[in-house]
């Protein structure tokens, strides 16, 4: 991507955008479309047509979604496909209708089966039943996928699909109704101190495994694929026969009785942790294999412990500036 060219990036207000924003920046793109939410709603197709045809951008980065972890998924499975339908539709068909040089569009790991193989490999997407939780929003986002490759097949755009694993960072959502288990985490242990509590409550058994990636890491690896040079980016978006899907990890996971460990560490909390064994566990495991992205040369820089203390001074920021 040329330093001058004109970028959108969409949603760039929630925990991946704004970090894909900050990495834009630091590397001296300073010709950035963005637009809150109440300036341009994505799930107006009129309304991102015209945005569109307005501003035509040459590259967009398509982070804006409809997110939540296990409870928001469980509770509101409409309105996470639905919208997420809506967004992805009116942003990829605009992008082609505007000649867009190239597009990136932001996945999640859950698009994958649920007993998927370990680590999981692009090649399973398709592969087997979801995890029910968050059906919704992965058959979405699994939509996306295929309107990225129907469009690199039939008009032959440069439409690539990357999955991050579960991320987490500054600007993450720490709403205990809606928030993924690190952030959650994060609150929880955090409220705990606060109260001179001695135990803290972690949902399920603690026995599942999974993989985390800080923000900034994840947005460095999304501006890295972009910038591939033409032949290598023609490999993964040209390909007829498999989808332009790239898995962006830290190729590492730990269990979430691990994690809590590590959250009451960095937070400096030496309570008890109990388990509610009443509430669901969800995938059992979820590595992701990213040695197609490693292979290019790219390598997350940010160690969990380090990423949580981070995670939690800006958290901390933000709880200061309520009260």
């Amino acid at each position: 991507m040329e330093k001058n060219a004109k970028i959108f990036v969409a949603g760039h207000r929630g925990l991946a955008g704004s970090a894909i924003v900050r990495r834009l920046r630091s590397l001296g793109y300073e010709n950035l479309v963005l637009r809150t939410r109440q300036e341009l709603d994505l799930q107006n197709s009129g309304d991102v047509s015209k945005f569109f045809e307005d501003e035509h951008p040459e590259y967009v980065f398509l982070a804006a979604a409809k997110v939540g972890g296990i409870l928001a998924n469980r509770d509101f499975p409409a309105d996470f496909i639905t919208q997420n339908l809506r967004i992805q539709s009116n942003v990829i068909e605009s992008a082609y209708l505007t000649q867009v040089k190239r597009l990136l569009f932001l996945g999640s790991s859950c698009i994958y089966p649920k007993l998927a193989p370990q680590p999981i490999g692009e090649d399973q997407l398709m592969a087997g039943a979801l995890e029910f939780t968050n059906r919704s929003y992965a058959v979405a986002k699994i939509a996306g996928i295929e309107m990225c490759w129907a469009f690199n097949r039939q008009f032959g755009t440069g439409f690539l699909a990357a999955m991050p694993t579960n991320l987490y960072g500054p600007g993450d959502n720490y709403d205990l109704q809606s928030s993924h288990v690190l952030p959650a985490l994060i609150r929880k242990v955090h409220e705990a101190k606060l109260r001179g509590e001695r135990q803290l409550t972690v949902w399920g058994t603690g026995k599942p495994l999974r993989e985390f990636l800080f923000s900034d890491d994840m947005a460095d690896a999304c501006v890295f694929l972009l910038n591939l040079p033409e032949g290598e980016f023609q490999k993964l978006t040209g390909n007829l026969d498999s989808a332009p899907v790239v898995n962006v990890g830290s190729g590492m996971d730990l269990s979430i009785r691990e994690l809590a460990g590590k959250v009451c560490k960095a937070l400096e909390f030496d309570g008890e942790i109990v388990f509610d064994t009443s509430k669901p566990d969800g995938t059992p495991r979820k590595l992701m294999d990213s040695s197609k992205l490693f292979s290019y040369g790219w390598r997350p820089q940010v160690e969990l412990e380090a990423g949580i203390r981070i995670a939690y001074a800006e958290f901390r920021g933000r709880a200061a500036g309520r009260t």
